[in-house]
């Protein structure tokens, strides 16, 4: 009994030990369990005070990209915020400044033949050393009759089309010379196609074809009526016109100068002026290509991939080559309209990551610690050259389906994503996809490939099987012209672009690219039936 006692006294002891034991660890495991929680709740805190952070600097962008200056200075007076406390949105980009700075590049000096296209980039040209130094002044002048090239092309010859930079020039001198009241100045004045169901590419294609008879017949190309730029958006004198968006084809002198000859009856008797309407649609479609600067055409590199393979010939290099001349040159200089609808679309989809990053760079929490900016001269001379930012790698997908198919055999969304990955298994840091597509189904899909970033405009969609002139004009002119025109601006810039070439839209986009530093990028089509 002793020994039994004994046993169950020592029995008592252990157990009572192990209850102590379990105790102390649940109450670890609850000490622990507060401090993950108070870890998490503070992780959570500072979370939410980042986002918070990231939506406020957010929204005060969105206000100065949206409201007026008085507007956008109470909104930020009522946040203890100043415009000069302000970080700058590094995807935004000062189109007034932008602008002003193109409008110098595209206008003849008072004293000189040329603008000053010196080799010198962005605003350097305007630094007060460059004033009083002899050197540089002498530089400008000859740097024109040297060769000095446009300053809208981007990259090397090596890196666009062959003889870009120099048919890029040509074309400036050509449609502005120095006395547009010279009698041997021939005119061709043109409006832009308003045939129903013709969209911006097959308007844009169209007058490619005008500026080449333009250049064969020695003419200055001088477009009229636009009927895309006909809304409420485009103001004063350029309602209607092609400068709402970019800059004119040629000077105001020249366009009056045009205008007046056109009540000449003696003008049109002698052919000083001529017309769309004096020309065929064969010879406006599919008319010679200036051969002015030879078949520059015959040596394209091959970088654009068919089913596999590079295309290296094809029946219409010639014509390939030349759009893709006239495209850039139409589209040299976006307005100040245009930059602004390019603003608002980089804020939509890039602009809480850009203040996310933004933040991230700063010295202490803004807003509570904040620093007036300060501005120095590399700012305004060096840096301002440089582009509004964007997440790169970035690559461009352009989706067309719909009443498309009537046309080319139509390829579903899953075939272009196939390419993109293709392409990220050379690039593994891209992620980024800026889509493009009138149809709702292509948006939809998107969103099952979470390992991409997707990102697009902000506008209706497609729903069903509707023509393109349906879908358009349930949109409107403004809405209908401005969305396509910032998402072919976007693919300009991307990185990489995937396309379909049975489409006009994507042909001339490969254009824009091919004349914008972008040759060695490749553009892969989902087509595998038709080559243009």
């Amino acid at each position: 009994m002793e020994d039994t006692g004994f046993h169950f006294q020592q029995y008592q002891w252990g157990f009572h030990q192990v209850i102590q034991v379990q105790k102390s660890s649940i109450w670890l495991q609850v000490q622990n369990l507060k401090k993950q929680k108070g870890i998490l709740d503070l992780e959570r805190s500072r979370e939410r005070t980042v986002n918070e952070r990231v939506t406020l600097l957010y929204s005060c962008w969105s206000v100065l990209l949206t409201e007026s200056i008085d507007e956008a200075d109470k909104y930020l007076q009522k946040l203890g915020l100043s415009r000069s406390t302000l970080p700058d949105a590094p995807h935004l980009e000062n189109c007034k400044m932008r602008v002003g700075l193109n409008e110098r590049h595209d206008k003849r000096r008072e004293s000189d033949n040329f603008p000053p296209w010196t080799s010198w980039k962005g605003s350097l040209d305007m630094f007060p050393a460059a004033a009083s130094n002899e050197q540089m002044k002498n530089s400008r002048h000859w740097a024109p009759s040297e060769g000095a090239y446009p300053p809208w092309i981007t990259g090397s010859d090596e890196e666009n089309y062959p003889l870009t930079r120099k048919v890029q020039r040509d074309i400036w001198i050509h449609q502005h010379p120095l006395d547009c009241k010279d009698p041997d100045v021939k005119f061709l004045v043109a409006d832009w196609e308003r045939i129903p169901g013709f969209g911006i590419g097959a308007q844009l294609a169209g007058m490619c074809g005008l500026l080449a008879i333009a250049i064969n017949e020695r003419r200055v190309l001088v477009t009229n009526y636009y009927n895309r730029a006909d809304h409420d958006g485009c103001k004063g004198s350029s309602r209607t016109s092609w400068s709402c968006y970019f800059f004119p084809e040629t000077s105001w002198e020249c366009r009056e100068r045009a205008f007046e000859l056109m009540r000449s009856e003696e003008a049109w008797r002698k052919g000083i002026i001529t017309q769309k309407e004096n020309y065929t649609s064969k010879k406006i479609w599919a008319g010679p290509t200036p051969r002015v600067w030879g078949d520059p055409w015959s040596y394209l590199q091959p970088t654009t991939e068919v089913n596999g393979s590079l295309l290296a010939t094809h029946r219409k290099m010639d014509q390939r080559w030349w759009r893709a001349q006239a495209i850039r040159y139409l589209m040299r200089f976006p307005t100040e309209y245009t930059c602004g609808l390019l603003n608002v679309a980089r804020h939509a989809a890039f602009g809480k990551l850009s203040a996310q990053m933004v933040l991230e760079s700063l010295i202490g929490e803004w807003p509570k610690e904040i620093t007036s900016k300060q501005r120095f001269q590399i700012d305004e001379y060096v840096w301002s050259n440089h582009k509004p930012w964007i997440p790169r790698p970035l690559l461009s997908i352009h989706v067309r389906m719909g009443d498309k198919a009537c046309e080319m055999k139509v390829v579903e969304f899953e075939d272009y994503m196939r390419l993109a990955d293709r392409i990220r298994k050379h690039f593994p840091h891209l992620n980024s996809i800026w889509l493009s597509t009138e149809m709702q189904e292509v948006i939809d899909k998107s969103k099952k490939y979470t390992h991409w970033n997707f990102y697009y405009t902000n506008v209706t969609r497609q729903v069903g099987n509707m023509t393109m002139a349906t879908y358009e004009a349930s949109l409107g002119r403004e809405t209908s012209t401005n969305y396509p025109l910032v998402n072919f601006l976007m693919a300009a810039e991307a990185d990489f672009f995937i396309g379909a070439l049975g489409s006009t839209w994507c042909f001339l986009i490969d254009g824009m690219r091919n004349t914008g530093g972008k040759v060695m990028a490749g553009y892969l089509s989902v087509n595998k039936d038709r080559f243009w």
